[in-house]
């Protein structure tokens, strides 16, 4: 018989913090699913990309926003904005950042096991 897994973000199996934000990951089915939790005023470039050496983010995205609003610019020039109820694709070479003043949130369904990858963030 299979084993059913249930996992909530609460007790996940990694955290990876960095300032002013986390991203917290689960394995389940083959999968790691991520969710990121990130404060007003932080900054992909600013906040991970500096400690990678990074100028912008090369994993690739899918996932949906829950709470808060957050912007994707890429290094095309295009930008967009992502906010409670989407569903997003995100390719490799872009930044990010929160728009507002309430916490941005994000579940991640694709590019969770590479994100924020370094043990300088972690």
């Amino acid at each position: 018989m299979l084993e059913v897994i249930l996992k909530r973000f609460e007790q996940p199996d990694e955290v990876r913090t960095f300032e002013k934000g986390r991203f917290e990951t689960v394995h389940v089915g083959g999968m790691t699913i991520g969710r990121a939790t990130y404060e007003p005023g932080w900054r992909w470039s600013v906040h991970v990309g500096r400690a990678l050496g990074e100028k912008s983010c090369s994993v690739e995205h899918v996932g949906m926003v829950p709470s808060g609003r957050g912007t994707a610019a890429m290094d095309d020039g295009r930008v967009i904005e992502m906010k409670a109820g989407d569903v997003f694709y995100v390719p490799p070479g872009h930044d990010s950042w929160v728009v507002g003043d309430e916490p941005y949130v994000s579940i991640h369904l694709m590019g969770a096991e590479a994100y924020a990858r370094a043990k300088t963030v972690e």
